[in-house]
């Protein structure tokens, strides 16, 4: 294979995937491989396309989200549209990650705090035995 070009198996072991992943991607159109025959030959735009896609869905976006931010791409003004976009998406991600975070660490003080006091009181019976 040239740099412009990687099979199926290459990608899946340059990106850590499945061919699996590779081939739903493909069917959702967010990805679009050469096709010859059975066989897969995916450009150095597929790559781009497929790093954005898993880096999207490692931030909570949906593939809706990713595919409406993928299609800003060739729309002629450089991408700022594309890349405006994807700021106000990835701060509505962000807020409700950092939302997230806070009620995780309410739940873990909570969980933390309601341990001590069973430790606290299987103590106070073993003191009373």
């Amino acid at each position: 294979m040239t740099d412009e070009l990687m099979t199926i198996r290459q990608m899946c072991d340059a990106f850590d995937v499945t061919a699996r992943t590779l081939r739903f991607y493909e069917a959702k159109e967010l990805i679009a491989p050469i096709r010859e025959g059975q066989k897969r030959l995916f450009t150095k735009r597929d790559r781009a396309r497929l790093k954005l896609i898993l880096r999207g869905k490692r931030f909570g976006f949906s593939l809706e989200e990713i595919r409406q931010l993928l299609d800003l791409y060739d729309r002629g003004d450089q991408q700022k549209t594309q890349l405006k976009r994807t700021y106000d998406v990835a701060q509505g991600h962000l807020e409700d990650l950092k939302r997230q975070r806070a009620e995780l660490d309410d739940a873990i003080d909570d969980l933390t705090n309601q341990l001590q006091w069973v430790n606290d009181k299987i103590a106070s019976l073993d003191d009373e035995q």
